[in-house]
């Protein structure tokens, strides 16, 4: 069971009365919920949908002395639902933080040997050192009484006075403080970087308030433990928060600033106001400005208000470093302001790229979803190197400290910011659970991010989407279904992020159709914008809208580990027998003649022969005349006599010269698809047939297709335009084609002796040693940053850079700061624990 799901590889009842005993065409109605009016059996909400409501009023302080948050957050909660609450649950996501929280006391062992970082072995002790996790001060109801409550690891239970009724509200204060992770350290969805040159900080602030667990109707309160890669499953309400920092600082954020006269100098407001109506972004506070802001330090504050609706969650950052540009971009009548922030180490890359790039992909995904319904959208780049929140997200890659920057850092910059602006969208809005479905939000992004990557520019070098992207990963061990909760999935980027965006693409280019795959899945979207759908409203909305049965598709995609892999294993031809004697005659001596004699006939051929020797021995069957193909007149009259019978278009049937081909084809891999083959012709002509997955459904282990042409086929080719993931190129093509695999040469060079190197102490090793380390760094770099990125997805921006990532979610499962990492702001101060 999967969170109440069950999944199965077959129907229930085995069937072992056939040779293929798994039923892929099953229904899956019986795997999925029961329709209520709750969720309707078409996907969409139905008439009794509902879902609870949370409005946040918030006080924070930045301590930027310390690092530190300390706030007070006012919460109103609001029962929707049929239900009466005896106590609400609280997420208290910093608790992962701490020393003994499970996301540590449930790590497995890192590899040691032979060699680690030293990056992972400062973060392994900071993880063990850091002061995290929440101080709780105080729980109280509006009144300021104090309400009992108890502390679960990541969650929180407030107990109510008394059951909180079916429509009622109630207010919930806390105030708390927390230490600030340094993200650079300790990887993080949140923290800071510190900038040694400058003493300056970069501040990247989210999960930093209490928040209400969701309360729904498919699971109660969603209070799964925090343990670093299931995200967050919350509620919508408004937000109206108050932020204070040195008055220095610049402070992007959640929502709309409601208070810029007081925050901002005359200049930006200006500029800002310019930057409505302009064609591309304009520089609020210029490069100059931020470069000058850096050698700052206020001794006063500054409160920095927002106001935020409808939202699920509420970030910020804040910094004396940021450029800010902006550009307005118009929104169905509305003007949604495009802004990024980020220091001048981000350029030139940020001020060509981070707003074009929100811009972008506030109009893509407004197409194929809905139009974007928030007032702002904001790329921050800082020490996260991709997380997504309401109008706001981080973005991690800058170019090196020359100003320069490679291909693949480039277009991960360009993804990671369409990828994270993209979350708007999913699970922002259309608000899924991300605690138990990790594919909900990151698969269907990601599908969009491929969408939107190609109307970037020709040949943009996505690094998800092609279906043949994904068949490493489907053909290989160490899997789960996709339908597999987020904490316990394999291969969190291929799973979460790679194998649903493949599928949503084979639904929409080889399955459906675009058109139909279009309207169905904007239909879902419109369906359950600012809602909570679940897998099965999904599968349920995009078969109800498009009139496609897709139960296989969900079935083998979602539920299973099956790969594709369809092999073409044999072809035979048929042609018709018009039943003419003379014809058959002809043919049979043609055939007879044809034959290449067996090796004993060839090496008898001068053998001395009896018959030869005596002559008498020879009768009719051994005279010229003798034919054994002759065609008798009875054989001729017999035949006309048939014609007689026929009908006129019987007599042409007989006539026509057309070939029937029977193709075998062997489904290896298990997961049925459409059967797409090229035929090529001996006149070097050719064309494509698409064979639905429904030829499989009596066998999904083999089937014969029949190909009628009056043409002579050369050879046949499976998949050509690599539309379905197929595993195994090889199998393929008939007749059988070799497919190559390249191999490369190399020299091996000799190192130097003990004896060598102490005769000559100036030469510590020689040049193939140090070649051999460098390969060897590689390799251990490659692997170190593959375990700290399963959670993260990659972006491949070409074929020589696959380890590049679109989107490095920072895990909160590994820890935080020590005493050590804090002292690095040295001259300038010693932050204390």
């Amino acid at each position: 069971m999967l969170f109440g799901w069950q999944t199965a590889n077959a129907q229930f009842l085995s069937n072992s009365k056939h040779s293929d005993s798994t039923d892929r065409f099953f229904q899956i109605d019986s795997w999925l919920p029961t329709p209520t009016d709750t969720r309707t059996a078409s996907g969409a909400p139905g008439p009794g949908y509902w879902q609870q409501r949370a409005d946040y009023d918030i006080d924070v302080t930045l301590d930027d002395a310390n690092q530190r948050i300390r706030g007070t957050v006012a919460i109103d909660y609001h029962n929707q639902s049929p239900h009466p609450l005896s106590y609400v649950w609280l997420q208290l996501d910093q608790n992962i933080f701490k020393p003994d929280s499970d996301a540590v006391t449930t790590a497995p062992a890192p590899s040691m040997y032979p060699r680690v970082q030293f990056n992972a072995i400062r973060s392994l002790l900071a993880r063990s050192t850091f002061e995290g996790g929440y101080k709780i001060k105080s729980v109280t109801d509006g009144e300021d009484q104090p309400l009992p409550h108890s502390i679960v690891k990541t969650m929180m239970r407030i107990d109510l006075p008394e059951p909180l009724a079916p429509g009622a509200s109630t207010q919930l204060k806390v105030k708390y403080s927390y230490n600030i992770v340094d993200s650079k350290i300790i990887r993080a969805r949140s923290g800071y970087e510190f900038f040694e040159k400058d003493e300056n900080y970069i501040y990247e602030i989210a999960q930093w308030y209490p928040r209400v667990v969701a309360y729904t109707d498919y699971t109660g309160w969603q209070h799964k433990q925090f343990l670093g890669r299931g995200e967050f499953t919350l509620e919508l309400g408004d937000f109206d928060v108050r932020i204070t920092v040195p008055s220095d600082m610049v402070v992007a954020a959640t929502g709309e600033l409601q208070n810029a006269d007081e925050v901002l100098n005359p200049q930006w407001i200006e500029r800002l106001e310019s930057s409505r109506s302009a064609e591309k972004p304009v520089m609020i506070i210029t490069p100059e400005e931020a470069k000058a802001n850096e050698t700052s330090r206020a001794k006063g504050t500054k409160t920095w208000a927002f106001q935020a609706k409808k939202v699920r969650d509420f970030a910020f950052a804040a910094s004396r470093k940021f450029i800010w540009d902006a550009m307005g971009v118009e929104v169905e009548g509305n003007t949604v302001m495009a802004m990024s922030y980020y220091p001048n180490e981000g350029n030139p890359l940020w001020s060509t790229y981070s707003t074009e790039a929100i811009v972008h992909t506030i109009e893509v995904y407004g197409r194929y979803a809905f139009p974007y319904p928030y007032p702002v959208a904001i790329s921050v780049n800082g020490p996260v190197y991709g997380m997504e929140y309401p109008m706001i997200c981080f973005n991690g890659p800058r170019p090196e400290d020359d100003g320069t920057y490679s291909k693949a850092t480039k277009y991960a910059l360009i993804s990671v910011i369409i990828h994270e602006v993209g979350h708007n969208f999913f699970p922002m809005i259309v608000n899924s659970d991300e605690r138990q479905w990790t594919w909900m939000d990151e698969g269907l992004n990601t599908f969009l991010q491929y969408l939107a990557e190609q109307e970037w520019e020709e040949d943009y070098p996505s690094g998800r989407g092609e279906p043949a992207k994904m068949v490493p990963y489907m053909k290989g061990g160490g899997q789960r279904p996709i339908m597999t909760g987020s904490e316990e999935i394999l291969s969190f980027g291929n799973n979460a992020y790679g194998k649903p965006a493949t599928a949503l693409n084979i639904l929409r280019e080889t399955i459906m159709g675009r058109e139909l795959f279009d309207f169905a899945f904007r239909e879902y979207a419109l369906r359950w914008r600012f809602k909570r759908p679940t897998p099965a409203d999904f599968f349920r909305s995009m078969e109800d809208a498009s009139g496609i049965d897709l139960d296989w598709f969900w079935r083998g995609w979602f539920f299973s580990t099956d790969h594709v892999d369809i092999a073409i294993s044999d072809v035979r031809l048929y042609q018709i027998d018009s039943g003419d004697p003379e014809v058959n005659a002809e043919i049979k001596r043609q055939e007879r003649d044809k034959k290449e004699p067996t090796i004993s006939k060839e090496r008898n051929a001068d053998l001395p022969r009896r018959i030869d020797l005596q002559p008498g021995l020879k009768d009719f069957y051994n005279s010229p005349d003798y034919d054994e193909h002759k065609v008798e007149e009875s054989d001729r009259k017999a035949y006309q006599k048939f014609l007689d019978g026929l009908e006129a278009d019987e007599r042409a049937l007989l006539r026509r010269k057309t070939n029937f081909y029977v193709v075998t084809f062997r489904n290896v891999g298990g997961l049925v698809m459409p059967i797409i083959v090229r035929i090529h012709y001996t006149d070097n002509t050719s064309e494509t047939v698409t064979i639905p997955a429904q030829v499989w459904r009596s066998n999904s282990k083999q089937v014969d297709k029949l190909f009628v042409t009056e043409k002579e086929i050369a050879r046949l080719q499976l998949d050509p335009k690599q539309q379905t993931a197929d595993a195994e190129e090889s199998n393929n093509y008939w007749p059988p084609r070799l497919v190559p695999s390249r191999f490369k040469l190399f020299k091996s060079e000799k190192s130097k002796n003990p004896m060598q190197k102490a005769l000559k102490p100036d030469v510590d090793t020689s040049e193939a040693e140090k070649k051999d380390d460098k390969s060897d760094d590689e390799k251990e770099s490659d692997e170190q940053k593959d375990g700290d990125k399963q959670d993260k997805p990659e972006v491949k921006t070409d074929a020589n850079s696959a380890k590049d990532a679109s989107k490095e979610k920072r895990d909160e499962t590994k820890s935080s700061k020590t005493p050590n990492s804090r002292s690095k702001a040295s001259a300038r101060k010693k932050p204390s624990a």
